[in-house]
């Protein structure tokens, strides 16, 4: 068994989508970044306090030491023992609310080839108690809110914990949440495992497609974790297919032509820049790419030794209170110095949280739709748009 599912659980937005593109993928280089290695660090940190709190006897030397070496990594930052402390009391909110200690797995590896050509994946965190089962899954980006409505990922995940333990404990109920603590931000969903199953079932067509390479490109919001983002040729032929817009006859578009237009441009802004991103790499390593070169971007200027230089300026009569400026912390600074808890308990009354301005979004967005009788120009803010 490889290290990675063809038809991986975390992919599983793009191949439902489009199911053609996992054999494509496969054809190109993976990739990794600063963010996804920062990612995987905070993960392991999170499995060994998980590991110490509810499956494995751990003395603190042992634990210490364990994660002193996480610790060494250079990506390690503070931060993210407070966040994956996060992660850990919301298990342990779960573990705590049943009646008799439920079984606990960290890590599980979990085979869901029943319904997926050769799927597996790994568990962040399953309980099961009585009759539920949960699936707990650790986000540690700070990008943009995953929720766990109806998340495909999740669902997988859930199909091979069932796979796993049906034959031990009567699941009727399958509740899964995401949690993404550098955005506080917990996401749950529930349903019965008739509906669960039942999904597992509706995607078979579709992950058989996929496995075999089958059907057809679809571009759409997907594209953007694809590996072929910036080289494909259906996201190319739909991005570039505006012109048909060019022969409407009346002199105004109407408000469904905006609608159609924006979402092409919603696309077409994120292809763009994927476009130039591989361009970039292709020209680093060496290849052509017509009409363009690989330049030196502005740079930013900055002291090779700070304290040294104010030392000198200091000495030649520049009064050191002119060389630093004081400034008030941001709410989020002084809710990281203080604690989630802390800055709740002394502080809530203090803060103002009131409606965003007003921002333009796609229907599959899941925030509530703004109900307005008014006319726009009401707002007193510019309006924003959310692409």
């Amino acid at each position: 068994m490889s290290a990675h599912a063809l038809l991986s659980a975390s992919g599983a937005h793009k191949w439902l989508s489009c199911p053609p593109s996992a054999r494509l993928e496969e054809t190109l280089p993976e990739s990794t970044s600063q963010y996804a290695e920062e990612g995987r660090l905070a993960h392991e940190i999170a499995e060994l306090k998980l590991r110490k709190h509810f499956t494995e006897p751990m003395g603190p030397k042992k634990f210490n030491n364990q994660l002193k070496k996480f610790q060494e990594n250079p990506l390690y930052q503070d931060e993210m023992l407070r966040h994956t402390d996060t992660y850990k009391d919301y298990i342990s909110g779960i573990v705590h609310s049943f009646a008799s200690p439920p079984y606990v797995a960290i890590e599980k590896k979990l085979n869901y080839a029943v319904y997926a050509p050769d799927g597996f994946g790994t568990g962040d965190a399953i309980i099961i108690g009585g009759n539920t089962l949960h699936v707990i899954d650790l986000k540690y980006g700070k990008g943009v809110p995953v929720s766990a409505f109806d998340n495909p990922q999740m669902k997988l995940y859930a199909l091979g914990a069932y796979l796993e333990y049906a034959f031990l404990f009567a699941i009727s109920t399958v509740k899964m949440a995401i949690v993404q603590p550098r955005l506080d931000s917990i996401s749950e969903f529930e349903m019965p495992i008739t509906d669960l199953l039942a999904w597992g079932e509706s995607i078979k067509p579709i992950a058989a497609m996929a496995f075999k390479g089958e059907g057809d490109f679809v571009p759409g919001e997907h594209c953007r974790f694809c590996r072929a983002k910036a080289q494909c040729r259906a996201r190319s032929d739909f991005n570039l297919g505006l012109e048909e817009f060019h022969k409407m006859k009346p002199p105004l578009i109407s408000n469904e032509e905006v609608g159609e237009i924006l979402k092409r441009a919603q696309d077409l802004t994120a292809w763009a820049k994927h476009l130039e991103e591989y361009a970039l790499a292709e020209i680093l390593k060496g290849n052509d790419i017509s009409g363009w070169k690989a330049v030196h971007g502005r740079s930013t200027r900055s002291f090779t030794d700070t304290d040294e230089a104010f030392k000198v300026l200091i000495a030649n009569g520049t009064p050191e209170t002119m060389l630093y400026e004081r400034k008030p912390l941001t709410l989020t600074g002084v809710e990281d110095l203080l604690g989630k808890a802390k800055f709740k308990e002394l502080l809530t009354s203090f803060v103002n949280t009131p409606p965003g301005k007003p921002a333009l979004a796609p229907e599959s967005d899941k925030r509530e739709a703004i109900k307005r009788t008014s006319a726009a120009d009401d707002f007193s803010e510019p309006i924003s748009v959310t692409m």
